[in-house]
């Protein structure tokens, strides 16, 4: 192969890498014959100097090609996924899935853990007892075929040359990089072996991408990269500048979740799967617009086909979705004072989930599933001194911190606000 430190200087240098010192640079990291300090100089290189978007759509390419891609048999149903950057209350996924699932399509869905303050959706669906999201792909293939939707981890075959960069640059300060996430998002969706991909692209106080401008940056990349794989796909920009939905936490999102697919969600979080579900049938091809493709998805709640789809994707992954899941005891975190709220810190939220132990700060935490709370307020709601702004799910021990932080990420003003859109734009 190419000398390493030759490409590594020609990144740092500013300048563009060809598609065969790409593809060899990253053969070599996942083959062990590039060591970690030298793909952590590329990556830092990266970091420093971004990606033109030929270089990033080969840098997807050859992590891709690190793994497995499955292959599915020919004529059968779209296979479809979407994919989010991730927020605070962000059950999406567990709504999605079985709903498109009665609409025609197969969702075989790789999810992740939390990270940092932002809840994962495998985190939440292990508060289901006997749940398993660690299926080999053979299994988590069959499932897709037979019920409709599965939601699995990612496996050691589907882009392992993204596994380990993914740890690499949580370790040297590159997680941040438009180029380094597109490859690492847009690797493991193509392994999935997809006709069509939705991406919702969060921006605000709890995403990822803190800026409206950062997160369409972030978005047409993923969107460009997956059209030059040939793969249908569109991004939608949502708000996360607050949780969406009520209910923050494991068992409660879980709670919540079943709630929406029975027909009782709160109307955001509802809107927001119907959006993406929608988007994710025009592009199979399943629906003119997106306003045609919501009555069957609509008629997928109102029916309880989708309820019934859940329950069957939760018990073909070992799980019983109407066991007993333990919440934690509740009270109520009040206003010191009274006001309109004007801001609201999710990402502060997120991180008091893990103050209670329903996150993690390293990757060996183990987590209590039944904290967690539910937000009783907006942003624009007027509120009274002494009124309940959340309800808390917390052992004793635990609620003193967490309440502190609560408070200071509902901020107050005098002031009247006007509510946050939660469909900001769409692309591609």
């Amino acid at each position: 192969m190419s000398n390493p430190v030759s490409i590594i200087a020609k990144k740092r240098d500013g300048e563009q890498l060809s598609p065969a010192e790409i593809a060899e640079f990253i053969d070599g990291y996942a083959t062990d014959a590039v060591p970690d300090y030298q793909m952590s100089a590329l990556a830092m290189a990266i970091f420093l100097n971004g990606m033109e978007p030929a270089e990033i759509a080969c840098l997807t390419r050859a992590m891709l090609n690190s793994g497995t891609i499955l292959q599915w048999p020919a004529g059968g149903a779209p296979k479809v996924d979407k994919h989010s950057t991730g927020g605070i209350g962000d059950k999406v996924s567990l709504i999605l899935a079985p709903m498109l699932a009665c609409c025609g399509m197969e969702v075989p869905m790789i999810s992740g853990r939390g990270l940092g303050p932002s809840g994962g959706t495998l985190d939440k669906l292990e508060a289901i007892p006997g749940f398993r999201c660690d299926l080999p792909l053979d299994t988590m293939q069959q499932i897709s075929q037979d019920v409709g939707c599965v939601i699995n981890g990612a496996t050691a075959e589907l882009a392992p040359a993204d596994k380990k960069l993914y740890a690499l640059r949580d370790v040297t300060a590159t997680v941040p990089s438009i180029p380094l996430i597109t490859g690492s998002i847009m690797s493991k969706k193509l392994a999935e072996g997809l006709d069509a991909l939705v991406l919702d692209v969060k921006c605000g106080s709890g995403a990822f991408m803190k800026t409206r401008e950062q997160a369409t940056a972030l978005a047409h990349s993923l969107v460009n990269v997956g059209k030059e794989m040939n793969l249908k796909i569109s991004a939608i920009l949502t708000d996360m500048s607050q949780p969406l939905g009520r209910m923050v936490g494991n068992t409660v999102e879980v709670d919540e979740s079943i709630a929406a697919l029975a027909g009782d969600g709160p109307k955001d979080l509802i809107d927001c799967t119907l959006e993406l579900c929608a988007e994710t049938m025009c592009l199979a091809g399943l629906s003119a617009t997106r306003d045609e493709a919501k009555i069957p998805l609509q008629a997928s709640i109102d029916s309880g086909a989708a309820l019934e789809k859940f329950y069957e994707m939760i018990a073909a992954q070992g799980g019983d979705a109407k066991a007993h899941r333990p919440v934690a005891d509740a009270c109520d975190v009040n206003a010191e004072q009274a006001g309109c709220v004007s801001r609201v810190d999710a990402e502060q939220l997120g991180w008091a989930i893990i103050e209670m132990g329903g996150g993690r700060r390293v990757k060996t935490d183990q987590l209590d599933h039944s904290v967690g709370f539910e937000m009783l307020v907006r942003v624009g709601d007027s509120v009274a001194k002494g009124q309940p702004l959340v309800k808390l799910f917390a052992p004793e021990a635990k609620r003193e911190p967490a309440t502190q932080m609560i408070r200071d990420a509902i901020e107050l003003s005098d002031k009247r606000v006007v509510a946050p859109e939660l469909i900001l734009d769409s692309i591609g």
